[in-house]
């Protein structure tokens, strides 16, 4: 894919330069003889080159658009890199994971852009609403954008203003396939830990859009009479793929807790269960992280607890939540040991300690991350 745009070559084409060639020599009575064995013919020898799949470099672009509704379903990039660029007033959806998308000089969009295995890049941009998932996310020379984001690293816009964030909700059912084959945790979200990289003294380019805001206001469901009517959406954020986390708002209560699950067959499930456990008592997500750990930062980490826990550190990547609200800690010990009396957790012990125990960890998960 990374020459989809270079011109083509000037050389003969490979059917050229595998033409046989054959050399003659007279003999004594004048009849041309072919060198060589000329009694069979030999198929022509085939490449690796050869039997791959033809690409047409306008299957991984759209460009030059106008009010109109457009896109890629499910399947159709495979992991592929994507442009879009040109285009005004258009609603665009990509249902795929993809390996990088660049957004260039569009006006007035609404964009749907499902996960991104490297980074997604806006540039000269302006009116742009979106719902985004990638490792990294960029802006340069943007104005006035929405965006409901999933970063696996800290975003950044540059020379940009006017920009609004918030927490990515969405659902389709191919979407959490979609995140694993571009290599992205649903757990590890920075939407609000954003860094300007041209900071304009007593300005703020950027802001975080109200808590209530509705996905469907900023980007709106595909038409039911466009090729997108049979990807069943939903943006509902009981059913996003990613946790709807309060980020960098901030928090409610002064009380918080840590609550880590260790790697198991069903950890991804019992974070996800113990998040509409605590939300359905009213407490407040507000941030969750998935990372590896070594016995050294089990133990710096953890500290009393940590002789208990160095083994299930080498099972895998252990899922942190912090939980918010007055009561929340009782309550979090109180679920673990009703719901998930079976599984590895750590819970913070008291609210006295517990602030200490989300520092601690996040802290650590911050710096394994290089955020």
């Amino acid at each position: 894919m990374g020459c989809f745009f270079s011109k083509k070559s000037k050389r003969k084409s490979d059917k050229e330069e595998r033409t046989p060639t054959t050399t003659t020599v007279e003999t004594a009575t004048s009849n041309a003889v072919p060198l060589g064995n000329n009694t069979t013919d030999e198929a022509p020898k085939q490449y690796s080159w050869d039997k791959r799949e033809k690409v047409d470099p306008k299957d991984y672009m759209l460009t030059g658009l106008k009010d109109v509704t457009v896109g890629r379903l499910p399947s159709k990039l495979n992991g592929q890199q994507f442009v879009i660029q040109e285009c005004e007033n258009c609603n665009i959806y990509v249902f795929d994971h993809s390996a990088t998308i660049t957004i260039d000089d569009c006006v007035n969009c609404r964009i749907f852009l499902g996960p991104v295995k490297g980074s997604v890049f806006f540039r000269d941009c302006k009116d742009i609403k979106c719902v985004v998932a990638c490792q990294q996310f960029r802006t340069r020379d943007c104005k006035k954008m929405e965006v409901f984001l999933c970063c696996a690293t800290q975003p950044i816009i540059e020379s940009s203003t006017g920009m609004k964030f918030g927490c990515f909700q969405y659902y389709y059912p191919e979407l959490a396939f979609h995140f694993k084959d571009a290599g992205l945790s649903i757990f590890n979200n920075n939407w609000s830990n954003i860094h300007d990289f041209t900071p304009v003294s007593g300005e703020n380019n950027w802001s975080l859009l109200p808590e209530a805001s509705a996905v469907l206001d900023f980007v709106p469901a595909p038409d039911p009479e466009s090729e997108f009517k049979s990807i069943r959406i939903s943006t509902d954020p009981a059913r996003s793929i990613v946790p709807l986390t309060k980020g960098g708002r901030r928090k409610d209560s002064e009380e918080s807790c840590l609550f880590v699950f260790f790697s198991g067959e069903y950890t991804t499930a019992n974070a996800r269960k113990l998040i509409d456990e605590a939300t359905g008592k009213g407490f407040v997500l507000v941030q969750t992280k998935e990372v590896s750990m070594r016995p050294e930062d089990v133990k710096r980490v953890f500290q009393n607890s940590a002789d208990n826990l160095v083994e299930w550190i080498t099972k895998g990547p252990v899922i942190a939540l912090e939980l918010n609200g007055d009561g929340v800690v009782e309550a979090c010990k109180n679920i673990a040991s009703e719901v998930f009396s079976g599984t590895k957790v750590f819970v913070s012990d008291n609210k006295n300690t517990s602030s200490r125990d989300v520092d601690s960890f996040f802290n650590f998960a911050d710096m394994q991350m290089g955020l």
